[in-house]
């Protein structure tokens, strides 16, 4: 009892200092934000109140790390922009002790860059690459789940390393009789430890959401709205070099911040078809993301994500396709298998 009520306090004063944070500019380590299995990549990349007998949603809340999830394991691999690959491991364990936990390694390389000189005279290459260790405890009260994940980051630009700490808080409620489920959670509360050589300390990209999930009674379908970036409402980014529009004054009119546009860009909608235990097809719209890289002539796909998931037997396949930008889209592949099937004479820990 006393370590929920610990969680249930860190959690409140989390959400207290978020109330009262001052953000602004660039925040380093925003590869902290980037979706980590293909699931939550189809529901448009960010989803906090879906996925309790999914192992990989405690990356997106830790209050999710509940249902039949034990000794299960996950690796997944997005094929990214360019030749950028991401890789992800996730599994998760109940302890007589300790409760339930989950631990997880997260490793992006950017590939090989060319290294020159001042002269522009080529030098050989180099290797940028990020990599996230965490490990994620959560525990229920009745209708209520709360969890925390400690998160270790490291990110190396040609053997030059910043270090980072954070910690994911979250909590969910789970309807009695509903299949309605509430989460929210804060996400990377921490601080850059060692900044590049040269640098200075940045802030983590913080981010506070509140998600809901449902599903009507004996409908094949889940619908999943997350609000994100609720702790600063503008969001909305103007570039001062883009050309206006000119009138019938011909003058030039620079376009200007809507209220329906900052409060949209907040909002991730997310959809999944349960056409059958073993077969399921997602999709979703991110508003922010569609708003950032669609471009005005070529196509309005960027923001919008698709997936589908399949089950034969231990095993099950995720796919997703997330559409970021004309130039590219980042392809998820994720296996995951439940070991009880294979370890089922093992002693519990």
């Amino acid at each position: 009892m006393q370590k929920r009520l610990f969680l249930l306090g860190l959690l409140w004063v989390a959400v207290l200092q978020c109330a009262y944070a001052q953000l602004g500019g660039r925040s380093a380590f925003s590869f902290l934000q980037i979706p980590t299995h293909a699931r939550v990549a189809a529901l448009g990349g960010i989803n906090i109140s879906s996925g309790l007998e999914e192992v990989n949603a405690v990356t997106e809340n830790p209050a999710l790390l509940q249902g039949k999830t034990n000794r299960h394991l996950s690796f997944t691999h997005l094929n990214y922009l360019s030749d950028i690959s991401q890789n992800n491991v996730q599994y998760t364990f109940d302890h007589a002790k300790y409760g339930r936990n989950a631990v997880g390694v997260q490793y992006l390389d950017y590939g090989a860059f060319t290294q020159r000189d001042a002269a522009g005279l080529e030098e050989g290459s180099f290797n940028v690459r990020d990599y996230v260790v965490t490990l994620s405890h959560a525990s229920t009260i009745e209708h209520f789940t709360v969890g925390g994940t400690l998160k270790g980051a490291v990110s190396n630009i040609a053997g030059n390393q910043a270090f980072a700490t954070a910690i994911d808080l979250g909590g969910t409620f789970k309807h009695p009789q509903k299949e309605l489920i509430v989460g929210v959670a804060i996400k990377n509360l921490g601080l850059m430890l060692k900044p590049y050589d040269g640098g200075d300390r940045e802030p983590l990209p913080l981010d506070v959401q509140l998600g809901v999930s449902y599903k009507p009674e004996h409908a094949p379908f889940r619908l999943s709205v997350t609000g994100h970036q609720l702790h600063k409402w503008d969001i909305v980014y103007l570039d001062p070099n883009q050309k206006g529009t000119i009138n019938e004054n011909n003058e030039e009119v620079k376009e200007e911040k809507s209220f329906g546009d900052q409060l949209a860009r907040h909002f991730v909608v997310g959809g999944e078809f349960l056409l059958s235990q073993n077969f399921q097809l997602r999709a979703g719209y991110n508003h922010l993301r569609h708003q950032e890289l669609v471009q005005e002539n070529a196509g309005g796909m960027a923001g919008f994500s698709f997936g589908s998931s399949i089950r034969i037997k231990a095993f099950r396949f995720d796919y997703s396709y997330a559409k970021f930008h004309v130039a590219g889209a980042g392809h998820y592949l994720t296996l995951t298998t439940d070991l009880n099937s294979f370890l089922s004479k093992a002693p519990e820990l």
